[in-house]
């Protein structure tokens, strides 16, 4: 007998305090085992977290879940600096209380916060050294991490959900700025997961590891058995299928038309030929009267039965064409920002950069550079004393072309300015039909680039403030990246890649997502860790 569901969402409505609709009468049920929920960004799969964990309440419907629940959100909040680390990871009082025990305070409230954790401390502090955090004590304070350090102290949160064994985990983007030694331990834990996992992610290799994919699209999920790989495979059925559909759907439009034509032209022949007939007396009037009749009556039914066919016709056309996916893909030519080869962009000479990192290294012409790492190593910092944002401790830092930084907090634009507003500051010399026709290669055309910065996507801002960046002036000849793919959709991802093969500058990407890395037509690949060297490609 198949399963029972471990997750059950029953008529869900839920819409944000603006009015905005999320979900409306919203049906869901996932099985036991691994899914992947998927969906272009601003879909709800944030929000439908959000509502199974409880942490929102939904203006109609129910959610069940079977047995406990577990959930990790995206922005993992670790606490306030002063907070401790058994504190962020939960064992604090337990801890506390096996000590009084210990000490001797056998109170019946310290064996019920106790419950079956009696060796909380020893799992927490095994996750920890585990992770490489060996050298953090449990009562150290969160603000005394390092960047890199804190990313690993929420890996180690995610691993005490694991070791608790809800009955239902809930997973938000878990591999975002993960290093990919974090990545394949996270990969080892879920591969490892007997229980039920629901997973939000664009991260391929961890979507691969799924048994099935639900595709969250205009309110609705539909599933698709097996991981990421099969559902591609099919969707570029449905797709071919689709487009097929759409051809012939296209030709029928077409066929009705011309028909609908050549009725109106035989029945303006046949009129015109009864009323020279009439005029010339060659049929009794009562008797043309009644074929005058008829041949209205004929008429109307004949341009009736045509124009309701062209209209099924359209009908089907429309359908046809909504199954279609819009794959629209970003295309700009911006050749200002074209760098002749063995013309210096870069040196960093005996850089040293805070937190201890050094760096020395040229770039010439238009390369293309991965820069890689594990977390805290300082591949943020580097980008940043690159742009002057941090100065270097010591040596040379020698940009010789004008460069752009796009961060990953992505708070470049103005929330409160419109998108063409928005690059009108970056570019004060450009009017504002070619900056429309430039937004329009981003893909804001029309209306679209009169929304505020503050109201857009994840994904729309991403393109927003990409477009700010390459269409500066002066043109960019030197871009850095810092994450850029954290939180964007998979169709988000394929625009970024197609726009960066697009751009003609030299170009420095620090970035966990090798897969994205590998899309964009590298030159080489520098590794941070300590000093940066260079690598084989990964």
């Amino acid at each position: 007998m198949p399963a029972p569901p471990a997750v059950t969402c029953s008529g869900l409505t839920f819409a944000w305090p603006d009015g905005t609709a999320v979900f409306e009468d919203f049906s869901m049920v996932v099985s036991p085992g691994r899914t992947g929920l998927i969906g272009v960004n601003g879909s709800g799969k944030y929000t439908l977290l959000r509502l199974i964990a409880g942490e929102l309440t939904a203006a109609a419907g129910s959610v069940t879940v079977a047995g406990e629940l577990g959930y990790l959100p995206q922005n993992l909040a670790l606490g306030a600096p002063e907070t401790r680390v058994d504190e962020a990871l939960g064992i604090a009082r337990v801890v506390a209380a096996v000590r009084a025990i210990e000490a001797g305070d056998a109170s019946e409230e310290n064996f019920a916060r106790v419950g079956e954790d009696w060796d909380a401390e020893e799992r927490a502090r095994a996750t920890l050294d585990r992770l490489g955090l060996d050298r953090v004590p449990l009562d150290r304070r969160i603000g005394e991490l390092s960047g890199g350090e804190g990313v690993l102290l929420c890996l180690a949160v995610f691993s005490v959900q694991f070791l608790r064994r809800p009955g239902v985990l809930l997973l938000d983007e878990p591999t975002n700025n993960l290093d990919l030694a974090a990545r394949h331990r996270l990969y080892e834990a879920v591969g490892s997961w007997r229980g039920t996992m629901l997973i939000v992610s664009h991260d391929r290799d961890l979507l691969d590891m799924v048994d099935q994919i639900g595709e969250l699209r205009s309110g609705q999920v539909r599933w698709y058995g097996g991981n990421l790989t099969a559902y591609e495979a099919a969707v570029a059925v449905e797709q071919e299928a689709a487009e097929r559909a759409v051809r012939a759907a296209e030709s029928d439009v077409q066929r009705q038309k011309r028909e609908l034509i050549e009725a109106r032209i035989k029945l303006d022949r046949r009129q015109r030929y009864g009323q020279k007939m009439q005029e010339t007396g060659g049929v009794p009037k009562i008797v043309a009267g009644n074929l005058k009749r008829r041949a209205q009556v004929s008429a109307g039914k004949l341009r009736t039965g045509h124009a309701d066919r062209l209209d099924e016709a359209k009908e089907r056309l429309a359908a046809a064409e909504e199954a279609v996916r819009d794959d629209d893909e970003i295309r700009i030519d911006l050749p200002a920002t074209a760098v002749p080869s063995g013309r210096g962009v870069l040196a960093l000479r005996a850089v040293e950069v805070r937190y201890g990192a050094r760096a020395e290294v040229l770039v010439r012409g238009p390369e293309r550079i991965a820069l890689v790492g594990p977390n805290g190593a300082g591949k943020t910092t580097l980008l940043r004393t690159i742009t002057r944002e941090i100065p270097a401790v010591s040596g040379e830092v020698k940009v010789s072309v004008p460069v752009r930084y796009l961060p990953q907090r992505l708070d470049i634009l103005d929330p409160g300015l419109t998108i063409v507003q928005n690059v009108a500051r970056a570019t004060p010399a450009a009017t504002e039909n070619q900056i429309r026709a430039q937004l329009a290669r981003f893909l804001f055309r029309g209306r679209r680039a009169d929304q505020q910065a503050g109201t857009l996507s994840g994904g729309e801002l991403f393109r927003a403030t990409l477009a700010s960046l390459l269409l500066a002036e002066p043109a960019p000849q030197l871009l850095l990246l810092d994450e850029p793919t954290n939180n964007l959709d998979m169709a988000s991802v394929r625009q970024l890649s197609g726009a960066l093969r697009s751009y003609q500058g030299a170009l420095i990407v620090a970035s966990h997502d090798v897969p994205f890395l590998r899309e964009l037509g590298l030159t080489r690949w520098l590794q941070l860790d300590g000093t940066l060297t260079e690598i084989d490609p990964l």
